[in-house]
């Protein structure tokens, strides 16, 4: 080091600080990166990579980016997973003597990112904090753009992973000890494309976690926030303090106080059940269009889909909860002309939350306060508008709503109606809000003016027509002169500058007037940039008033998207009771209904309770809608939950605690299992956590192995959620193992449904119908015709499926299956086989799985065909 200059040692010392950042270093007008930090921007960022000090044996790789377009440039190598800490001048170059100081000022990493241009506007953007004790494991979130901090304690792994499942942060903060890197292992798949950083061992200890929490919030104990006896909450919530603290050198006023919650008050959703249920992303591509999200969310605002999107991830438990937003939404459904208004009237308004984040942490310029301004001068009509209302819920809203009119005047006098975007610009402040820059104004103005009039005045007085008063930012203003006019220049004109065919000059006149203008102008922007810090100040002292509204807005909106929804596609208010009863008639998928299809959407009946329709054992072909039916009765139940309307004509939802879902399966080979170890892992799941106030879907159970293993499973699986009490959750169970149906002859709330069919010269027309009673066949052949099975293919599976149903060998011990007319006959063996199986038990087998009470005249004429086939 001793050996660099005075601004490479700068430089490293900084360095030195933050290894694991590529280090912003600030010169003049551009960020500049050097050594490694340089090479790998310049790969990551596509930019040239130069040297200082190029062509010397000590060259240092050198590259940069402009300090006004550095956002997007920062945005990417964040995108890449990498950490930026910023350094900045932090001294008026004019006044350092010596070396410019310079210190890091804020280090950006994937959950600290500030930017909002570069975020998703209704998504959060969460950095996340997880610590594990004896007593369980704290998760902690923050987001920085918004101000929220929330902390749980969970008992389990699982859980743990369903709360990353549900708040997906961009960044994980674990404790560096033993325990920490055992959690980060066992999670490891879940926090793949994350980063994680480790904080020290001694950040969580006990008395440092508490002094920390006290300090930040000024407070003297924990009560208040409700997490005093969650000690491993708290370390979470310290930890993710403790990293804010050593990246974020500025003001963090607009962090809310702790919020505590529990996930026992909501429904439970692991992230097999959010994937499955296309929640907020599609299977296939992953976009919001096509989930249920994309068909929810209506709102207006940005806050308000965030608020939206929490509601999804975090579906109510609590009666009370659910009909008290239910109510809101009812009110907002049957007064069309005021949700109308109300609509109209939030349209426009600007992202409250992260507006006053970038204020409270002095990064906002004068157009954020602008549309601070206009954001905050919609409130007035918003609080008319909601005044007739009278649900709970709408009252308590409005009651939020701070009107802010002290700010409002405030940035209405200050602020011009379209500020530049650059504070040193100057033409941020109105005329009359202060005295001082007024003046500094008029004698800018009046001096531009007076050097107007000298041009005019030194034409007439030298008699030169071509001369001009000019001004550059070296030689300031100046009289310039062409060569052919020189022998007619004053005496009193001093030479300043030859030019190739002119001649520049001043004089004692214009450059005092000169003085007195541009001193004004430098003057004026400093006072403007003065000012506007002072307001933005003001402005940041309202900060929890500000965010106060913003949490009442967003909800009202969330309110008006649920509302306005269920106004066009007629949605119904669901009964809300803690009954164990789910009855919906006519209930539609509320995505797939919305779906440009060929045929109409075919709405569906079901009841499942607790008593005598627990379990509905659901057969049908492929693609007649069995999955379809299932996702929406899950669908349905979850959205009654959020206190939305329905799509159905009538439902009654009992409460559940929790939605599984076990549809479809693939390979996880980031953990090295197989289709059906994934299917298992999560039927096992199930099997351990589900209530009887859980709601359970089941597609397939089995399928990934051998059939005789399949259905085994399928069956114990179909028999333990019957038999064990502390299980017995109300349960649809889809299956192509017809065998299954006979379940129903031995257990008592074991129903069997199918999906109607109707057969048409060979082919199969699917009819989207639930109807009582288990499906005589899978018709899969003719779902394999309309795929575009060659017509060979379809003629030898049918040749093989007789060959199955006459029973699996034939006399002789050949296999049944393989068996065809153009086989060659083999001499018959003598010895007996052991798998005898004729007619007789095809018969048999047949006539025991039918329910004669729930079989129509049309199901057994059906039926009898079948057997007739059999002959």
């Amino acid at each position: 080091m001793s050996t660099t200059t005075p601004l490479m040692r700068q430089y490293l010392e900084i360095k030195a600080d933050y290894e694991d950042a590529i280090l912003f270093f600030r010169l003049g007008d551009f960020y500049e990166m050097f050594m490694d930090d340089a090479v790998l921007a310049s790969r990551v960022l596509g930019i040239t990579l130069t040297s200082r000090n190029k062509g010397d044996a000590d060259a240092i790789p050198l590259c940069g980016v402009p300090y006004h377009s550095s956002q997007g440039y920062i945005a990417k190598l964040i995108a890449e997973g990498h950490k930026v800490a910023i350094c900045e001048q932090v001294e008026d170059p004019k006044a350092a003597k010596g070396i410019v100081k310079r210190e890091v000022v804020k280090v950006v990493t994937p959950g600290l990112v500030t930017d909002t241009d570069t975020l998703e506007p209704k998504e959060n953007n969460y950095l996340l904090a997880i610590a594990g004790q004896d007593s369980g494991y704290g998760i902690s979130h923050i987001d920085i753009t918004t101000g929220e901090f929330r902390v749980t304690q969970v008992e389990t792994l699982a859980q743990v992973e369903s709360e990353l499942g549900s708040l997906r942060p961009r960044e994980v903060l674990l404790n560096e000890n033993e325990s920490g890197r055992a959690i980060k292992k066992q999670i490891d798949s879940l926090l793949d494309g994350l980063m994680c950083s480790f904080l020290p061992e001694w950040s969580f200890e006990p008395d440092y976690v508490r002094e920390q929490l006290c300090s930040f919030f000024g407070v003297s104990g924990l009560e208040s926030f409700g997490c005093q006896e969650l000690p491993a909450a708290l370390q979470a919530a310290s930890g993710v303090l403790f990293y804010l603290q050593q990246t974020q050198k500025g003001e963090l006023r607009h962090i809310r106080p702790l919020q505590t919650y529990h996930t026992r008050s909501f429904m439970v959703l692991d992230e097999s059940t959010r994937r499955n249920l296309e929640l907020t992303a599609t299977l296939l591509d992953g976009k919001k269009r096509g989930s249920l999200l994309g068909v929810l969310d209506r709102t207006v605002t940005a806050m308000g889909g965030r608020t939206l999107r929490h509601w999804i991830h975090y579906p109510l438990i609590d009666r009370d909860q659910i009909l008290a937003r239910q109510a809101a939404v009812a009110e907002l459904v049957d007064e069309s002309l005021q949700r109308i208004e109300l609509i109209e009237a939030l349209d426009g308004v600007y992202d409250l939350e992260r507006l006053n984040s970038k204020i409270a942490m002095a990064s906002a310029n004068a157009k954020d306060l602008s549309a601070l301004r206009s954001s905050l001068e919609k409130l007035p009509k918003l609080d008319d508008l909601l005044m007739p209302f009278g649900s709970t819920c709408l009252k308590e809203i409005r009651s939020r709503i701070d009107l802010l009119p002290e700010l409002v005047e405030l940035l209405d006098r200050a602020i011009v109606d379209d500020p530049p975007f650059v504070l040193r610009d100057g033409g941020i402040i109105k005329d009359g809000y202060n005295e001082e820059l007024d003046e500094l104004r008029t004698i800018s103005r009046e001096g531009k003016g007076w050097i107007a009039g000298l041009e005019q005045e030194e034409k007439e007085r030298s008699g030169i027509s071509s001369l001009k008063v000019k001004y550059n930012k070296v030689f300031g203003y100046f009289i310039e002169i062409t060569r052919r006019h020189l022998d007619r220049i004053p005496e009193d004109y001093q030479r300043k500058q030859t030019l190739s065919n002119a001649e520049r000059f001043i004089t004692p006149r214009l450059k005092e007037y000169e003085a007195k203008v541009l001193g004004a102008e430098e003057r004026m922007i400093d006072l403007e940039f003065n000012l506007f810090q002072e307001i933005r100040l003001t402005a940041a002292t309202e900060s929890r008033r500000i965010q106060q509204s913003a949490e009442a807005l967003a909800e009202l909106d969330a309110l008006l998207s649920l509302a306005d929804l269920a106004h066009e596609r007629n949605y119904v208010a669901p009964q809300i009771d803690d009954s164990g009863i789910i009855r919906i008639e006519a209930g539609r998928h509320p995505v797939v209904e919305g779906m440009p299809l060929k045929e109409a959407f075919v709405p569906n009946d079901v009841h499942l309770d607790l008593e005598k329709n627990q379990l509905l054992i659901i057969t049908g072909p492929n693609m007649a809608g069995k999955s379809t039916f299932m996702r929406q009765v899950a669908l349905i139940t979850l959205m009654a939950q959020l206190g939305s309307f329905v799509p159905a004509e009538s439902a009654r939802i009992g409460v559940v605690d929790r939605i599984f879902t076990r549809v479809g399966a693939s390979d996880n080979l980031a953990r090295g299992q197989s289709t059906f170890m994934v299917e298992m892992n999560e039927t096992a799941n199930i099997l351990r956590h589900a209530t009887s106030r859980s709601l359970i879907i089941l597609d397939e159970i089995g399928r990934g192995t051998s059939t005789f293993d399949g259905i085994s499973i399928a069956w114990a699986v179909a028999e333990y959620l019957h038999d064990n009490a502390q299980v017995a959750a109300k349960t649809l169970f889809a299956t192509h193992y017809h065998e299954l149906t006979d379940l129903a002859l031995t257990r008592g709330r074991i129903k069997n449904y199918n999906v109607a069919v109707k057969e048409w010269n060979d082919q199969i027309i699917f009819l989207r119908k639930i109807v009582s009673g288990g499906a005589s066949r899978s018709y899969g052949i003719q779902v394999g015709r309309l795929a575009g099975l060659p017509d060979t293919v379809i003629s030898r599976a049918k040749e093989i499926l007789r060959n199955l149903e006459a029973g699996e060998f034939i006399r002789a011990g050949e296999p049944r299956l393989g068996g065809s007319e153009k086989s060659p006959k083999k001499p018959e063996n003598t010895q007996l086989s052991l798998f005898n199986t004729g007619l007789e038990d095809a018969f048999r087998a047949r006539l025991e799985s039918i329910d004669l009470s729930n079989t129509t005249p049309l199901e057994a004429m059906n039926i009898l065909d079948d057997l007739k086939k059999l002959l």
